[in-house]
């Protein structure tokens, strides 16, 4: 077997491998004979086809299998004695007839790149401050309130009140409404509908048409004209200018809970009233910052170490990278359930930058993590898994149903270790804190 291993530019390499057809004689029979016990043919009883009949039917199929079989065990033998960083599996060539005495592979494969780790000391990042306080809180728990609004009619008096003097339609209100839609004096399709109801103010219409049902009393109506922008999704009136006559049925004002022990005991807070449930908003909005803090810095180190290091990237890694994110692609489709969504053409070019991207950070980790001895640790993964497990009723539960499962406990491996890099990259890097408020942080990607 011939051990020159041929440079054919970048990462691809080529090797010839070289075996006697002889070798496989033993294999070659006792496939054969196997094939023979189970093969059927009008005339003969099953496993009873003579030898010469199953070698005319099977003898090609075979040596086809075997020679490919072990030039493929060939050249996993070289590639541990060479001690070959393989980036991916190996194209087999044949060069040779099957009934050839020597049977010739070509081998060509990709090699994993040499990684050029840049100097982190010239790197600049940013790590964003953000401290919860009791205005965030209130917000938080406004949000809440929102949650559980209901609505009651203006003017009728009720056990939450009647919602003031004034009738008319405010911001906030439900209004429930009919409405018709004419273009050049003729309704159109979509253009007209009965006790329509929406909440003012939710952008949930059109801004005019908010703004013409704003300051109306039940049993009042409107006519107003409405220019549908041109992008709009009704291509029939897109760009085109139509009247509305819009007559109000009923204005409902909205009651928001009264944050007291009561209102607590509804968002499950059982002991401690307001005071236990602030303690519980503001331990969620510091996890959210936390987790938000930590995205934003993770994803602006890997684009340094995408910009920092040099490495040729896999074809053959990125192809793999490139049918994964096609069928995740698919899975999320068939997911929302998007009709035949299996058959679904979809491109592999359009994941060619993802992947190759994707691809490029993972040898980068890859490397950094070897050189670096940042692998995570036993302890760790604990740590980690520990913490998000804190986050639900049953936290012991958790912490089983995460080790159940290699798949999971393999994320958590993975997050850890990516926070290692992240914390050795830092600790070269220069780093500014950033104080921003929870509100400007939200906005972030």
């Amino acid at each position: 077997m011939a051990v020159q291993i041929e440079n054919l530019g970048q990462l691809d390499r080529k090797v010839t491998l070289e075996f006697a057809r002889a070798d496989l004689a033993k294999a070659r029979e006792a496939r054969l004979v196997k094939l023979g016990k189970t093969m059927k043919m009008a005339g003969f009883r099953p496993g009873k086809v003579p030898k010469n009949l199953v070698e005319k039917q099977y003898g090609m199929q075979v040596d086809f299998e075997l020679q490919f079989d072990k030039a493929s065990e060939l050249f996993y033998e070289l590639a541990q004695i060479e001690k070959i960083a393989l980036a991916g599996q190996p194209r087999l060539e044949p060069k040779s007839e099957l009934e050839a005495d020597t049977i010739v592979f070509d081998a060509l494969f990709e090699v994993l790149p040499e990684v050029k780790i840049g100097d982190f000391s010239k790197a600049e990042v940013t790590k964003y401050l953000t401290e919860i306080a009791d205005p965030e809180i209130d917000r938080a728990i406004d949000v809440l309130r929102k949650q559980q609004v209901h609505y009651h009619p203006r003017g009728e008096a009720g056990h939450h009140g009647d919602g003031g003097a004034n009738m008319a339609a405010q911001a906030g209100d439900q209004v429930v409404i009919d409405f018709v839609g004419k273009i050049d004096g003729v309704e159109f399709a979509g253009g007209k509908a009965e006790n329509f109801e929406y909440v003012l103010g939710e952008g949930r219409m059109l801004p005019e048409f908010e703004a013409a049902t704003l300051g109306l009393k039940a049993g009042e109506s409107k006519t107003f004209p409405l220019a549908f922008p041109a992008d709009y999704h009704g291509k029939d009136v897109a760009g085109k200018t139509a009247e509305f006559t819009i007559t109000v049925k009923s204005v409902n004002w909205p009651h928001l809970p009264t944050v007291d022990d009561a209102f607590a005991l509804s968002m499950g807070v059982t002991e401690g009233g307001v005071a236990k449930m602030r303690a519980e908003v503001k331990e969620n909005l510091d996890r959210e910052v936390k987790r938000r803090i930590t995205s934003l810095l993770k994803n602006e180190v890997m684009e340094k170490l995408n910009s920092l290091c040099e490495l040729d990237v896999p074809k053959s890694l990125v192809a793999s990278e490139q049918e994964r994110l096609v069928e995740s692609a698919r899975q999320d489709l068939m997911q929302r359930g998007i009709p035949n969504a299996k058959d679904v053409p979809i491109p592999v070019e359009m994941f060619a930058e993802q992947a190759t991207k994707r691809v490029r950070l993972g040898l980068i980790l890859g490397d950094l993590v070897k050189q670096q001895n940042l692998a995570a640790t036993a302890d760790q993964i604990k740590a980690e898994i520990d913490e998000q497990a804190a986050t639900y009723e049953d936290p012991k539960e958790v912490v089983r149903w995460f080790y159940s499962n290699p798949s999971r406990l393999k994320d958590i491996e993975n997050l850890v270790l990516e926070d290692n890099v992240i914390k050795y990259f830092t600790s070269l890097a220069k780093v500014t804190d950033k104080a921003i408020s929870f509100e400007e942080l939200s906005k972030l990607n």
